[in-house]
């Protein structure tokens, strides 16, 4: 048996964006342990928009690494919101650009050994440009870049948060192959 079972659970931190909850867990080997568990109040949602041989992608920096690169639109879903609608909404405020057509490509849990989160890619096509994006404080540039040049991008650290390096690589994998 390779189960850990739950003894209790009580929240260390909560707000709107974050929780932290500390799990009182035995271990298949019986031990007892104090687990810690990140849980997001939304899902999150990203989209690899792409338009022939090209992917529209923002550039921006990230506080908490201190890093800047190139990343699919993303965001989260709003209560009651679908979850393909959030994603399109994502892509105009943060590119300027509104898809045609939003869809479903996976679902996965990026930090599955901590963390609750669940993040939906989805597929954008049939792009138009409607104006400079609506939400600056997350967009420094928006360019459409070649799909060709995906894997170079992120040799040279130009794409390197996991949401993005999923999607993209599940994309080429997908639809490229």
């Amino acid at each position: 048996m390779t189960r850990w079972k739950v003894h209790g659970t009580r929240p260390a931190y909560q707000s709107p964006w974050v929780e932290v909850w500390r799990d009182d867990v035995e271990l298949p080997d019986g031990d007892r342990i104090d687990h810690h568990v990140i849980k997001f109040p939304r899902a999150s949602v990203g989209a690899v928009a792409v338009d022939g041989d090209r992917t529209l992608l923002i550039w921006r920096h990230r506080y908490i690494t201190d890093t800047w690169g190139w990343e699919i639109p993303a965001g989260w879903v709003d209560p009651g919101e679908d979850p393909a609608v959030a994603a399109g909404r994502e892509i105009e405020e943060e590119t300027g650009y509104r898809a045609g057509s939003v869809e479903h490509m996976f679902t996965y849990h990026p930090l599955a050994g901590i963390s609750t989160m669940r993040y939906t890619v989805f597929l954008a096509t049939g792009l138009i440009h409607i104006g400079e994006p609506t939400d600056r404080a997350e967009t420094v540039e928006v360019a459409w870049l070649p799909l060709a040049e995906l894997p170079r991008l992120a040799a040279d650290r130009q794409i390197t948060d996991g949401p993005s390096l999923s999607a993209l690589s599940y994309y080429r994998g997908m639809h490229l192959a």
